[in-house]
């Protein structure tokens, strides 16, 4: 139970007032299961740029998780927030981009340019929401003390002011079980769930909520491999095939015990000599290897492995994935990307997890 002085602490720390630096949003410490019983709200997880927004009577103001200003990125956004009637708010939520019927991360990462002609081209090309899920101030009534369920209430009464498509509230439920079919129905098309007490006040810059992520599996043709320098198996390159029948890059897999790596060096040696990838190829030199291309083997594409991975962002893994076995049944030209799942648009994922509107709020 959190003591007077620092319900007041948490409370500053997310104080919207003119000269303060950025509001830090409150983040979620990763789980394998959801947290159940009393006190829960239970959220879809969004893939993509958290935002906080803050109007305090003036222009509005939108900055990352990591306290950068993101108006100049997104001002289709900034200029919808300053449309609205409401001149004073402080607003958490996820900026994303739909493109078709999913949600496109490598939209939001294009929109990062330093050129105000190109980010005005990609705005009229594909236009941001922004999901509210959390609301620190309204009315002139600061609200980053008061329980969750206090805050979403006024978030839900000024979302029922604004009639615009791209702002959008978060659907939310406290039945577990309702929460847990998301997850289960969905067919990998959510990224995942967060959990967050409802009697809890916003603690800006702390894990006070938990997360539970959708883990999706691919089967990956294994294209090529990189060395330790005692020339054991560093990690596995992997592989899909395009329309076309080439076989691109699209990830890697790398967290092996020692003495899996010593067992994965007798397995790849026996597949060496191969053209390896005969479409896009693993990276060349970047800013992120000093400027030099990091060396790797190429193999015949004869093995198959069936790995772990969260999120894809333009046909490719977006992190490390995680290996899980090897498929010895599976014929790599049947390994393509129709087998990945993209997080679906609001709109689309609105349909999928089909919520009860009486335990939804």
């Amino acid at each position: 139970m959190d003591t007077p002085a620092r319900s007041r602490a948490t409370a500053d720390a997310a104080r919207p007032a003119a000269g303060d630096p950025p509001i830090q949003p409150m983040e979620a410490r990763l789980a394998d299961t959801l947290p159940v019983g009393a006190g829960w709200q239970y959220e879809p997880k969004w893939d993509g740029f958290r935002a906080i927004a803050v109007r305090r009577g003036g222009p509005v103001s939108l900055t990352s998780k990591s306290g950068k200003p993101l108006d100049r990125y997104f001002p289709d956004i900034v200029a919808t927030l300053e449309a609205v009637a409401e001149c004073e708010f402080v607003l958490d939520g996820e900026l994303v981009i739909p493109v078709g019927d999913h949600l496109s991360f490598g939209a939001l990462q294009a929109r990062l340019h330093p050129a105000a002609s190109r980010v005005a081209r990609l705005v009229r090309e594909a236009p941001a929401q922004f999901i509210m899920f959390d609301c620190l101030s309204s009315r002139g009534n600061r609200l980053d003390g008061a329980p969750l369920r206090r805050r979403r209430a006024a978030l839900v009464a000024l979302f029922a002011d604004l009639d615009r498509p791209d702002l959008l509230l978060s659907p939310a439920t406290t039945d577990a079980g309702i929460a847990q079919r998301w997850l289960d129905d969905s067919g990998g098309a959510l990224d995942g769930v967060i959990a967050k007490p409802l009697a809890e006040p916003y603690r800006a810059g702390e894990r006070a909520m938990v997360k539970v992520k959708q883990l999706r599996t691919a089967d990956c043709v294994v294209g090529g491999y990189r060395e330790t320098e005692n020339r054991e198996v560093a990690s596995l390159l992997l592989g899909l095939y395009d329309e076309a029948g080439r076989l691109d890059h699209v990830g890697f897999t790398s967290a092996f015990a020692a003495e899996d790596r010593r067992q994965l060096s007798a397995v790849v040696e026996q597949h060496r000599g191969g053209p390896g990838f005969t479409g896009d190829r693993p990276g060349g030199p970047s800013r992120w290897n000093a400027g030099k291309e990091k060396p790797w083997i190429p193999l015949h594409p004869e093995l198959v492995a069936e790995v772990i991975y969260d999120q894809i962002t333009d046909g490719r893994f977006r992190h490390g994935t995680r290996f899980l076995r090897w498929r010895p049944d599976k014929n790599p030209a049947q390994c393509d990307r129709s087998q990945l799942v993209r997080e679906l648009r609001p709109s689309e994922l609105a349909d999928v997890i089909a919520p009860s509107p009486a335990r939804l709020r």
